[in-house]
């Protein structure tokens, strides 16, 4: 079959010249265009709704609020789970829909279904928020801020402000927080005995404050020929001033603020502590906008820094932990990588050909495939990003293939005494329907990858489209440059040989013994696919790679009712033993903070892989034993995700039994070996002070329980922020809290002395309406799609993830679940579960469009099973290669063998191709055969060393940022080395059988039609 478009392209050489020139132009204007990023920016619709209820516990909050708000939104159209977590005074129920499921309208039905059930919640919760949960990613920059002349509350305001509008402004900047420092705020602290001998509350103070401190316009007035703008001016200007506000006290009487209270101008009360190697610190954290570079944002960000602290040297700003480091050694990985296997792809051309101008041929294949690729990643919105670079990488080995099989043939007919014009214009119709298949097959086997569906198919969409683009354009440089350059640039050697080598006539004799002896080939084929498949069980399986990021986070939890000096006392002795390992460069520890003050996070920088003798998995091992001997603390390491790397989710309504399994099974799984760190996430109590009314003396004197709450709560805490009375300072306000004094001078018994309105207008103590007692209650609760649910958690050493999950099922402790109590793999486990599942859907997607894309190319529908009987025959060496290689089959092994399907089907291709060409020329199909194998046989090997030239420095960890690519690479050389030696062999012997079945059973097809 004639493929016109090469000769057209030798007779014609301008026109593929300019349109290369234009492509190669345009990819370089692109990728200088295109955003570095370290993964792909993915929208998943989740939906946030947060209410607070101040004072309130989780399990009120749970009965009165959160069933009732995870309730109506159960019922919206596209939810794939609900979760909630319920802690003191807030609930936070989080909403993900299925991914096809439009955002804006799920945010909309979101909030109309919380509004709906708004007038069924309690009158004392805060206004719902319900927000969009923007999943992507961590900080990209964190930077610790030292000002000596600064106090606390000012630098956290100067944070706030200034760093904060700065950063702002810097392209790519979507949020900065701060972590550290306290706000700046008015306190007003109360005199328990002069509120009982005035007869005032601070719940009246606090709204008295709230309803005269406060600046409001007053209409207008036209006086004479003017008008006038009336505003009533009753906000204080500074705390001084507040001191002489008067309280009204009803009958006429009042008294000065100054004389019950002591007003003082200074930070709110801390509920967190930062410090830096053990020094208090104010940090804050840069978070890019979606799309935006992460290198260039960084870039721009340190910049912006450097600027500020030239105009203000009495700031100064210290990087310490940064995402943009990761990015960047991943970016230069690839390139690495990419390099890396172009020279040695080239190397083994030349020692094939051993011509330099046909070497240089195959070598100007690279970039010409590459570079237009960047090209249509920047129009269809993509990044270079870890998935992208990942395929650009691997893709490789590949896009040299078909200009190798190109200049092979080439070369082969150059030796048969033909000019490199006459040589080019025969090699490249003859090759061209086989190089049009193989490319396409690449491409039928990448492009069901990007729309496999789920978080994998939306995350791996930009590295199926990448190779296909890639594949493509390296069919094009086949079709169109190399045979033109071939014919024009080209010499014919001085030496013609046409004699086999040594290897050559061994390979020859083989198949011809093959052909002779087809039962037994058959027989060792069949074999060989049955011992392939038998390894599967002795196969790891696994979701990533573990990979060292230089960089730990652990969190400690004291017991329910440690206060945060107690928790920050810890945490300083946690510093103190990872100190004394050199590995560890500096420690960031924040006590306190959104999960309560008895829980601590703590961020440990570590040196370099290359500068340390241990793993950052070993260290984490090390440190948790050394930790162990710290009592009554939980201490546990997340991964990069946030999270253990094992996790089983409980759920039931029974709350005993819940807790009781969630036991059991944490207790059996500490005997697996390879588990560390096991731990649940069941609630501790919370010790609580309990108020409980006497509603007939409450009814007497017309007091409400609502009354009672607002009283304490007020009186202990404060008033909730909306309703906190404000002092305006050079254009800034600051909130004015009215509470008693914290700390050992209040007491139980200051509270029950707490004056309490009655209905007549007088006051009576809090005492003698209520009794006081001391109590205990859950301080936090989770739940999963509408159940409470508990999570047994562990680290994973020397065991994986898949192994962990089996070991962990066979437990007798998950055999024997209560009833009504389910098990439900979340995290990783859940990851890892779909990803495998919709990977094998892709895969059989694949397999048919490869299938049918033979038939439409050969009009033949029998002969495409030879041509991917190699399949089997390479995913039984990439089986092998995990298995001795201890290697787990996880996310990037599969991209391996997916690899391997469009490599081994594109050697089988090249094979069968020519010997159906030959016998369609009249070659006896003996010798079709043996002949095919003969001249078909250097370039496959060509091909597929110039593939495994890209691996080995992979496997063997040479280079930046390898591991994650390393079993995609054990996977492919396995997988290569098995296809390419066993389909030399087998396929010519399936070819044969396979022409007798056809032979047998196309004249019956013809008799009955």
């Amino acid at each position: 079959m004639s493929m016109p478009i090469s000769t057209w392209a030798i007779r014609n050489p301008i026109p593929p010249i300019v349109l290369f020139l234009a492509l190669t132009i345009a990819g370089l204007i692109a990728f200088t265009k295109l955003p570095v990023t370290s993964m792909p920016s993915v929208i998943v619709p989740v939906v946030s709704v947060t209410i607070s209820q101040p004072g309130a516990s989780p399990t009120e909050i749970e009965s009165q609020i959160t069933r009732r708000v995870e309730g109506a939104l159960a019922g919206l159209r596209g939810v794939k789970h609900i979760t909630s977590t319920i802690s003191e005074g807030t609930s936070l129920s989080t909403v993900e829909f299925h991914l096809e499921t439009d955002f804006d309208r799920a945010m909309s039905d979101t909030r109309d279904a919380v509004t709906n059930i708004r007038d069924q919640l309690p009158r004392s919760i805060l206004e719902p928020q319900v927000q969009r949960v923007e999943i992507d990613g961590g900080a990209l920059l964190a930077f610790s801020v030292e000002a000596p002349e600064m106090r606390a509350e000012d630098l956290a305001w100067f944070i706030d402000d200034t760093v904060s509008r700065n950063l702002l402004a810097v392209p790519g900047v979507a949020s900065v927080r701060r972590q550290g420092g306290v706000v700046h705020e008015i306190t007003v602290t109360l005199d328990p005995a002069k509120l009982a001998a005035f007869g005032v509350t601070a719940a009246e103070i606090s709204r008295q404050l709230a309803l005269t401190t406060i600046d409001l316009p007053g209409g207008r007035l036209i006086e004479g020929e003017r008008e006038y703008s009336l505003r009533t001016l009753g906000g204080a200007q500074s705390a001084s001033a507040l001191r002489d506000i008067w309280i009204g006290l009803g009958s006429g009487r009042g008294v000065r603020l100054g004389d019950i209270a002591e007003v003082t101008d200074g930070g709110a009360e801390a509920r967190s502590i930062t410090r830096l190697d053990g020094k208090p610190v104010v940090t804050f954290a840069v978070f890019r906008a979606k799309g935006a570079s992460e290198i260039t944002v960084g870039e721009s960000v340190k910049r912006a820094l450097e600027d500020s602290q030239a105009a203000d040297p009495s700031v100064t700003y210290k990087e310490i932990f940064s995402l943009v480091d990761f990015t960047q050694t991943s970016y230069q990985s690839t390139l690495y990588v990419f390099f890396e296997g172009a020279v040695l792809t080239i190397l083994i051309v030349f020692l094939f050909l051993r011509d330099r101008r046909a070497t240089a041929l195959a070598a100007l294949t690279i970039p010409l495939s590459i570079i237009p690729t960047f090209l249509v990643l920047y129009l269809l919105g993509f990044s270079l990003n870890f998935v992208s670079l990942m395929a650009i990488s691997l893709v490789t080995g590949v896009l040299v293939d078909d200009a190798i099989v190109e200049i092979e043939n080439i070369h082969r007919h150059m030796a048969q005494s033909k000019g490199p014009y006459d040589a080019a214009m025969i090699a490249a119709d003859e090759i061209g329907l086989a190089v049009v298949a193989t490319t396409a097959v690449i491409c039928a086997v990448f492009m069901p990858v990007s729309f496999m569906g789920g978080a994998a198919g939306k995350f791996f969409i930009q590295f199926g489209v990448t190779v296909s683009v890639a594949a493509f354009f390296s069919l094009m440089v086949a079709r169109l440059l190399t045979p033109m350059i071939a014919a024009y640039g080209l010499k014919a050697p001085a030496h013609h040989d046409d004699k086999p080598g040594l290897w050559g006539l061994r390979y020859r004799h083989l198949v011809v013994w093959t052909l002779d002896n087809r039962g037994k080939t058959l027989g060792i084929a069949a074999l060989s696919v049955v011992l392939s498949f038998g390894l599967v069980p002795y196969l790891s399986t696994g979701y990533l790679p573990y990979e060292d990021y230089a960089q730990s986070s652990m969190t400690i939890e004291l017991p329910r009712g440690a206060t945060l000096e107690q928790t920050d006392a810890v945490a300083l002795r946690v510093v103190d033993i990872l100190k004394k390992h050199p590995e560890v460069m500096y420690v960031l520890t924040n006590a306190g903070g959104e999960t309560g003050v008895n829980t601590a996070t703590v961020e440990i920088k570590l040196l370099p892989l290359k500068a340390r003798d241990v793993s950052q998995r070993g260290f984490e091992s090390q440190v948790l034993s050394e930790l162990t001997d710290l009592p009554d603390v939980r201490i546990k390491f997340a991964n990069s995700g946030g999270s253990k790397d094992i996790s089983i989710a409980l759920t039931g309504e029974n709350a005993a039994a819940l807790d009781a399994a969630a036991r059991a099974i944490e207790r059996d799984m500490r005997g697996i070996a390879g588990l560390i760190a096991v731990g649940s996430t069941a609630p501790s109590e919370q010790p609580e002070i309990v108020i409980l009314p006497d509603f007939a003396k409450a009814a007497q004197l017309g007091v409400t329980v609502q009354a009672l709450s607002d009283a304490v709560n007020i009186a202990t805490i404060g008033d909730i922020d909306t309703n906190l009375a404000k002092l305006n300072h050079d254009g800034r306000q600051f909130a004015i809290r009215v509470r008693l004094a914290s700390g050992p001078t209040t007491t139980l018994d200051t509270i029950g002395e707490l004056r309490i309105p009655t209905s007549e207008g007088g006051s009576v103590p809090l005492s003698a309406l209520a009794k006081i007692r001391f109590g205990s209650g859950p301080a936090s609760i989770e739940r999963y799609d509408r159940r409470r649910k508990i999570a047994v958690e562990a680290n994973l050493v020397d065991l994986s993830l898949g192994d962990a999950l089996q070991l962990i099922s066979d437990l007798p402790s998950m055999k024997a679940l209560p009833k009504g109590i389910e098990a439900q793999n979340t995290g990783d486990v859940e990851e890892m579960t779909e990803l495998f599942s919709r990977f094998l859907t892709a895969i059989g997607a694949g397999l048919m469009m490869v299938y049918a894309i033979q038939v439409l190319l050969y009009k033949d529908w029998i002969q495409p099973f030879t041509r991917m009987a190699a399949l089997p025959l390479s995913i039984g060496g990439a089986f092998l290669a995990l298995v001795l290689t201890n290697t787990d089959l996880n996310m990037p092994a599969a991209i391996g063998i997916l690899m391997l399907m469009g490599i081994a089907d594109k050697n089988s291709i090249l094979l069968v191709d020519y010997m159906v060409e030959r016998i369609r020329q009249g070659v006896p199909r003996r010798e079709a055969i043996i002949e095919s194998c003969a001249v078909r046989a250097r370039p496959i090997i060509m091909t597929s060393l110039a593939m495994l030239a890209g691996m080995v420095p992979i496997v063997l960890g040479i280079g930046l940022d390898t591991a994650f690519r390393a079993p995609m690479a054990v996977a492919v050389i396995g997988g290569l080395i098995s296809s390419t030696a066993l389909s030399l062999v087998f396929v010519p012997v399936l070819f044969d059988c396979v022409r007798d079945f056809e032979d047998w059973l196309l004249p019956k097809l013809r008799r009955l039609a």
